[in-house]
């Protein structure tokens, strides 16, 4: 079913505070991300490294901003993106093999790895989800369709398969400097782990997160699938 619309101002046809509030959000968030990404260059262990995993970082945030009037992201989006931009910054910063809050899960459940690259895939598969299925919810046929989850998550599978690829890419180029970026940490099924990661990230976030995607495109003026 499809939701309702919220109203988006208070009877007299000013904004409320929560609507307000709203408004500023995705502003606040994208000055904390690119205060973040500015700190996160100082003191990189790899530069390399970093441009290559807070590149998406430097091209989504202009392009959001750029495009906030035309195409406005709701607010479940735009702090999904943010957090998500935060954990790649951190990646970019330490290498995701060597993040210092995955060393502490590693030694409180005794591991044989740092866990932060899973959880990045993890994400790559959790955050995507939900900007997919906006995209489609409001651009396409399919916002009341028994198909939209399917794709969705088709389509997250595609952005990790491809950035798997890239990896590679990085591999073949850049030889032994690409091991930082690769993040394998001597695991010989790491790709197809990083892909399954993306896989139960992007089914998880659907199942948790569709309602309240709705109401928060609702609020946008536009309906969506429940």
């Amino acid at each position: 079913m499809s939701s309702i619309p919220a109203s988006v101002g208070s009877p007299d046809g000013t904004l409320s505070v929560p609507d307000r509030s709203r408004r500023r959000l995705p502003a606040v968030l994208a000055v904390l991300v690119a205060a973040a990404l500015v700190v996160s260059a100082f003191g990189a262990k790899d530069p390399t490294t970093w441009v290559l995993e807070t590149v998406w970082v430097m091209v989504g945030l202009p392009m959001a901003v750029l495009l906030r009037r035309r195409f406005p992201l709701s607010g479940l989006l735009c702090g999904l993106l943010a957090v998500h931009a935060i954990i790649l910054i951190v990646g970019g910063h330490y290498t995701y093999a060597d993040v210092p809050a995955g060393d502490w899960v590693r030694e409180w459940f005794g591991l044989e790895r740092n866990p932060y690259d899973r959880f990045g895939h993890l994400m790559q598969g959790f955050v995507p989800a939900i900007l997919v299925r906006e995209l489609l919810v409001r651009t396409s046929p399919l916002r009341d369709s028994r198909w939209l989850a399917p794709l969705t998550v088709c389509a997250c599978l595609a952005f990790s398969a491809t950035f798997e690829m890239l990896e590679w890419l990085a591999a073949v180029i850049g030889g032994q400097a690409a091991d930082a970026f690769l993040g394998t940490q001597g695991d010989v099924w790491d790709t197809q782990w990083d892909m399954f990661c993306a896989l139960i990230g992007a089914i998880a976030s659907l199942l948790l997160l569709s309602q309240p995607h709705d109401r928060s495109v609702a609020r946008l003026g536009v309906s969506a699938n429940a």
